[in-house]
């Protein structure tokens, strides 16, 4: 089963009805299928095939779903790249993926430069742009002419739909092979049984659809029939006008969303009336916000789970136990397996802490992603007989209830946006001044969690924290820069050398608390 397919029965047996808004535009089944069959017909006149690579990076737009839709009726894997993140980062997922096609918008055409350096191969479109000014650039318009030229069947075997990257210890992001069965399973039936969504509702995302947050909204929707309004950027005050408008009846949102709902959520909760479900991943959901906004809006079913590129939904905590399991992430999901490990591999006890591993199935055929892109090694030391290992540690209690205790991996969740530290790290060595670097996460009231870096300056040179914020923000995106910079003599280190990050985590939040951060 495949996601064009799911598009084409909907468009069959309701063509009317609306299935993207973004602000004035609106876009109905029948015509969002007509118009990825036409940019599909261009792909493939150009020569695109099963197993091609398309990468997207475009803005939240109804171009980029149909972007997708495109590449997957000619048998090709999309690359989806938030385009918060920086040309230097773009430019490593070009090279590691090599797309035969990169779709561009008009406010990102400086990418197209390092697009003939980094996959020279690759063809380009713009989307937004005035025909015939780019010299070698094809017009998004110009390739998507409406036509009832056909297209060929898709082999059985191309079931791969997608590469959503996610960065490692190492520092270098891995691609997940992510299958159209994958999203099909997880947002078309799991999440539908889970939450009780279904085509009657009208699905408001908040986050880049190029995040996995988003593109779980979108293929909910589309999955099952609903309706997605997509917001360009996100603004809360927008967002609240959009749920009173649109009558918009599942919200999806990261932790950092709900707190910037609520200021203007509690001056009038009425706006928000037509609000069915909240469905919330990220970060740890605080108590106290999930009691404000249940108390705010008392005829809704508030979700939250935890989720992973490579896994997709884990776990999930209903409305009932939000607060009778309030520090739990919930039991597994439906048709989900999940067991704790020890360092030698066996099954801990209830209340003891291990590794969470997580099976589905065969890998690609359920939940489980197939295996990292071009990484036949790193898959074979992630996935052992179909489990997962996540790198997270937990415990089970009596009840089945997961929680959380520990990252054996080094990452700060903030707003939603998972920040390997190695990745902050190499970008700040990468200042000359800078001798050595740790990074780690501190707690944040908006976003969940902040990034504060200790750093170790060279014998004899001098350096502004805002100007080590600066160089941060060129070299990675915004949301990864550090928020804290402490300068020192020397890290702490075990016998061994190994920077002791446990106390850098303790003194980071003695700061944080003592000391005025503007």
């Amino acid at each position: 089963m495949r996601l064009e397919t799911l598009l084409a029965a909907h468009a069959l047996r309701t063509p009317d009805k609306d299935c993207l808004v973004l602000g004035d535009r609106r876009i109905k089944y029948g015509q969002l299928l007509t118009a990825a069959h036409a940019l599909a017909v261009g792909m493939h006149r150009w020569g695109v095939r099963p197993g091609d690579r398309v990468l997207v990076y475009l803005s939240n737009s109804l171009e980029l779903v149909q972007t997708l839709y495109a590449s997957f009726m000619v048998g090709a894997i999309v690359v989806p790249v938030n385009n918060r993140l920086t040309l230097n980062e773009v430019e490593y997922f070009l090279q590691d993926s090599q797309p035969a096609v990169v779709v561009v918008g008009a406010d990102n055409l400086a990418a197209i430069e390092m697009v003939a350096r980094a996959a020279p191969l690759a063809r380009v479109v713009a989307v937004g742009v005035v025909p015939g000014t780019l010299p070698g650039v094809q017009d998004f318009a110009e390739l998507a002419v409406p036509t009832d030229e056909s297209l060929p069947d898709i082999p059985l075997a191309a079931e791969d739909c997608m590469i959503m990257y996610t960065s490692g210890t190492t520092g270098k992001p891995k691609g997940a092979l992510i299958t159209h069965a994958n999203f099909v399973v997880a947002h078309g039936f799991m999440n539908a049984v889970e939450w009780g969504i279904s085509a009657k509702d009208r699905y408001l995302v908040t986050t880049p659809l190029a995040h996995r947050t988003g593109l779980a909204r979108l293929t909910n929707s589309l999955c099952l029939g609903g309706t997605l309004v997509m917001m360009d950027r996100f603004d809360a005050a927008n967002a609240i006008a959009l749920i009173e408008r649109e009558k918009i009846t599942a919200l999806g949102m990261v932790p950092t969303v709900a707190r910037m709902l609520m200021p203007i959520l509690e001056q009038a909760p009425e706006r928000c009336a037509s609000l069915q479900h909240i469905i919330v991943t990220g970060e740890a959901f605080p108590v106290e916000l999930k009691r404000r906004l249940i108390d705010l809006l008392p005829a809704v079913q508030l979700h939250s789970f935890f989720a992973m590129t490579e896994v997709g939904s884990v776990t999930s905590l209903n409305h009932e136990e939000q607060f009778t399991h309030p520090a739990s992430v919930g039991r597994p999901a439906v048709g989900v397996e999940v067991k704790l490990i020890n360092d030698v591999g066996a099954s801990v006890s209830v209340g003891e802490v291990g590794e969470i591993l997580v099976r589905s199935g065969v890998p690609g055929r359920f939940t489980t992603m197939r295996g990292y892109y071009n990484r036949p090694e790193e898959t074979a030391a992630t996935i052992l007989d179909g489990w997962l290992r996540t790198g997270d540690m937990g415990r089970f209690d009596v009840d089945g209830y997961l929680y959380i205790v520990d990252r054996k991996k080094d990452m700060v969740l903030s707003g939603g946006f998972n920040i390997y530290t190695k990745e902050v790290e190499m970008a700040l060595h990468e200042h000359p001044s800078v001798l050595d670097v740790a990074v780690v996460g501190v707690p944040d009231a908006i976003f969940g969690e902040a990034v504060a870096a200790f750093v170790e300056l060279r014998e004899g040179h001098t350096l502004t924290e805002q100007a080590l914020i600066d160089h941060a923000r060129e070299r990675i995106a915004s949301y990864k820069k550090p928020k804290f910079i402490y300068f020192v003599d020397e890290l702490p280190r075990t016998s061994v050398g190994k920077v002791i990050k446990s106390e850098l985590r303790s003194l980071a939040l003695q700061r944080v608390e003592t000391e005025p951060h503007a």
